[in-house]
This record gives structure tokens, sequence and C-alpha cells, in this order.
């Protein structure tokens, strides 16, 4: 008798990005900005120096630490993981039992759904508004209504970039007897950040990523932060060497030189402000752009019925955005690639017209 696959993953296909080059890149909402001259060499003279032939610190001190200054939360709260993918995979894999109930507000990120389903724990999905809005008081009677022992969810959220007045998350938090993790990626454009506030709650899990203001997607680098008790346990159940030495240190290292990185962090607010901007002014002229979302984040979010007409011409101009059916998703860029992309859309759109 010949071996077969199991049924949850019999039908699964690898994660397929966009692949080919284009020249602006705006579908993945990592950041436009390279490391200065200066981290750059710092990081080039780090990989130079790392001992290959060793394994890496386990717990990522020297990381850690580096992060908590960065931020103002104590280190010993921090668990370093292979981007906050790794992070989100472990917290469902361990955290709970078995069959017990994850809950999503819809639309988000897929990988919380595709973790939960992989380690065969019910996804229950609180659908949003239709502004992607989200009641506190409703998600917490539905979490109850369902017996939800996790609630996962991302604010700013992506895809939609609408965000959650820390308030409402509150509300949420202590309304609930289930852990709430709350996905923090693109809370470094905006300012309702939950992250100083962890060690107050005992259901709280803060995600945060080097991928996006930070600027170092390809290190693969994200953390979790928690009281003491889950922080405990997610060091205890992690792998003893998830994060790579190179990635640690350089890492580190740019974490390390704040001015750089503020001055980053306002330079894609400001460049994503010019976005929504400019794309709203192209709502205003073309009917088919039906709305544009009022963004927390590096990217906008737009409603139209053209989705896929403009995402295809698009790429015949090297411009690549995501297409979500019947929505857009645009990352970010410098100003002058920002530019780029308007006389791009408005070709499109008048022709589309």
């Amino acid at each position: 008798m010949s071996y077969e696959l199991c049924k949850k993953v019999r039908d699964l296909t690898p994660y397929d990005p966009l692949q080919g080059n284009y020249d602006l890149r705006l579908d993945a909402n990592e950041s436009y900005l390279s490391l200065s001259d200066s981290l750059k060499e710092k990081a080039a003279a780090i990989a130079a120096q790392t001992a290959l032939n060793r394994y890496p610190d386990p717990y990522a001190t020297e990381l850690c630490a580096a992060f908590g200054d960065y931020y103002g939360v104590d280190s010993k709260l921090v668990t370093a993981g292979n981007g906050s993918d790794e992070l989100i995979g472990l917290i469902v894999g361990a955290l709970l039992q078995k069959g017990e109930k994850i809950a999503n507000l819809t639309p988000d990120f897929s990988m919380y759904r595709f973790y939960g389903e992989i380690y065969e724990n019910p996804v229950v999905q609180i659908p949003k508004g239709e502004d992607f809005s989200i009641g506190p008081q409703a998600v917490i009677d539905e979490v109850k209504r369902q017996d939800v022992k996790m609630l996962i969810f991302s604010n700013p959220c992506n895809p939609t970039s609408v965000g959650l007045a820390a308030e409402d998350v509150r509300k949420i938090v202590r309304g609930v007897d289930a852990l709430v993790v709350l996905d923090e990626a693109y809370m470094d454009f905006w300012d309702q950040s939950l992250l100083s506030e962890v060690s107050d709650y005992d259901n709280l899990i803060i995600l945060k990523t080097c991928s996006k203001a930070i600027g170092m997607a390809a290190l693969r680098v994200g953390f979790a932060v928690a009281n003491e008790v889950i922080t405990k346990a997610l060091k205890a159940v992690k792998s003893p060497y998830n994060v790579n030495s190179i990635s640690q240190a350089i890492a580190a290292c740019v974490l390390k030189d704040k001015a750089f990185l503020r001055q980053c962090e306002d330079e894609i607010i400001a460049s994503a402000q010019t976005l929504k901007e400019g794309i709203q002014a192209l709502a205003a002229k073309y009917p088919a752009l039906e709305r544009v979302f009022d963004s927390c984040t590096n990217f906008v979010y737009i409603k139209t019925a053209v989705a896929k007409e403009i995402y295809q011409k698009l790429l015949q101009k090297s411009i690549a955005v995501r297409c979500f059916g019947g929505y857009l998703r645009i990352s970010t860029d410098s100003i002058e690639n920002n530019r780029r992309l308007f006389t791009a859309l408005e070709e499109i759109l008048s022709a589309l017209d």
C-alpha cells in the first residue's frame, strides 16, 4: 500500500509570489529605502566576521535588547523569530490544543487562517463592516458565543490599510478570556500601539516586524512581545536556533541607529501621504476608482470593479501591485516613483473610461 499525504496538506500549493523583474515593486509593502552607506559597511563587516561554524545565540539576546531599547519595552518580554510568520505558526501550534477555535477578523492577513487550518484548529471568521470597520462589542460577543480560545488580527490591517483605535483594541483585550494576538506590523506608521502596555495583560501578544518601516525584509526578523509567563512559554517551545547569526547581528546593528530609522519612518509616512492624495485625486476624476480607504499604513487600498484590468495593465508598464478581487493594494515608493505610478494609472483609467 502506497503512502498518501494527509488530507489537510494534500491539496495545498506552495506560496507563489509575483515573479519577474519590474521597475516598481509596489506589491509587497516593503520599505523602498535602503540602508545608509555607513550601515551597509557595518553589515558587510558583520557578515565577514560571523563565525559560520557556530550556532547562533538561541535567545537572540543582543537583538532583543536592541529591539527593546528602540521601542521602549523590557527585553525580557521579547521573543525573536524568523519573521513574524514563524511566530504566528509557533503561537497557533503551541498555545492552543488541537480543535480549539481561532477567530479572525476578515478580511485580514491570510496566514492567520492558514496556520489555524494546518494545526487543525477551526477558524471562526468574524466579518468586518462594509467600510472594514470593527465593532469591539460585536467582536467580544462573537468570541464568547463561539467559545474562541485565540483571537488574531492586524492593526492597522493588511490588506485594508484601516486602523482600529487603541481604546477599542483595549476593550477587546479586556472583554475576552481568549488569548489576543495583535499584529502591529504597520504600527510604525500610526500612533495607536499597545506595545508599552503589553505587561498589563495576561492574554495579549503583540507581533512586530523588521520588514516594513525598518526595511530589513531580507533578514526575516520578527518579534513577539508579551508578559513574562507567555514569553517563557514561547522561548520554551520555539526552535533552539531559529534566528541565524547574521540576521541577529545586522538587525541589532540597524535597530541601534535610532536617528536613521526615525528619519526613514518620517520619509515613508510623508511619501504614503502623497500616494494617498494622488490616488484620491484620480478617484475624484475617474469613477472607476470607487473608494480609496483612509490609510494608516505605507500602502493604500482601493475598491474598483476593474481591479484585475488595472493590475494587468500596470504590469505591462513594469509596475507591480497587488490585486484582491475587486480591490487593489498599492505600496508607497519615493515621491518621484509615486508620480510615475499616477501617470500610469491616469493613462489606464483614461483608456478604460
